[in-house]
């Protein structure tokens, strides 16, 4: 009885050690556009005529920005006296009593936050496909306040994108829509800085307001 040779065993690849907060490939597409979709928000933003083009989505922008005021007023004790929501004015949400610096801080904190969520929906599909339906009613509720024909117009047309991006490549486009909402509110301070800055809009930016509230602290530990 001849002796059974035994196989060779098949060569083993060596462990490839990567680090956990390394992106993968998709996700480093997905950092590169979040870099793209700033740059052309803050144009779009600050550009003269080209700035209507994204008024439906400045008007969203604007009311969640607002709404964390008008929340964090209520939960603080204050009585809102009125708001304003306008994409070429900006917010104002007037407060009597409340705690100032929690209001003002809700809107740029609230407003990261709810940008943040979004910005994940452009990491996955199935996070964009629910957001998809905050976004389709979030255009479509700031309209009460809206008497532009051209806002109205634009506003249903990105709800129209919205709809028809959900039968492109399996609805994978909606990520990119979901990612640009992202991006707008995450750096909305940035937008609403550049709105003081460039355009002098009547109502002033939160940074404004917190500067009344606190005055410039010299080295010395003064206000001045």
């Amino acid at each position: 009885m001849s002796a059974v040779t035994p196989l060779p065993r098949p060569p083993i690849s060596p462990k490839i050690h990567t680090s956990p907060i390394q992106p993968t490939h998709d996700q480093t597409v997905v950092l590169y556009v979040i870099v793209v979709y700033s740059a052309v928000i803050f144009a779009l933003w600050n550009i003269p005529g080209a700035r209507v083009l994204i008024n439906p989505l400045k008007l969203l922008t604007t009311s969640w920005h607002e709404g964390c005021h008008i929340a964090a007023a209520i939960l603080t004790g204050g009585t809102i006296l009125s708001v304003t929501i306008d994409p070429n004015l900006g917010g104002c949400t007037r407060v009597e009593g409340g705690h100032p610096p929690t209001i003002l801080a809700a809107g740029y904190i609230g407003s990261a936050v709810f940008g943040g969520v979004f910005v994940l929906g452009g990491f996955d599909t199935l996070v964009a496909k629910v957001l998809s339906f905050i976004l389709g009613i979030g255009l479509i509720v700031p309209l009460v306040l809206v008497r532009d024909k051209i806002t109205i117009i634009l506003t249903f047309g990105y709800e129209g994108l919205l709809i028809g991006f959900w039968f492109i490549a399996h609805a994978a486009a909606l990520r990119w829509y979901c990612l640009f909402i992202g991006v707008m509110n995450v750096f909305y301070v940035v937008w609403d800085m550049t709105d003081d800055k460039f355009f002098r809009k009547v109502n002033d930016s939160d940074v404004t307001q917190f500067h009344l509230l606190y005055p410039r602290v010299g080295a010395t530990g003064k206000t001045s």
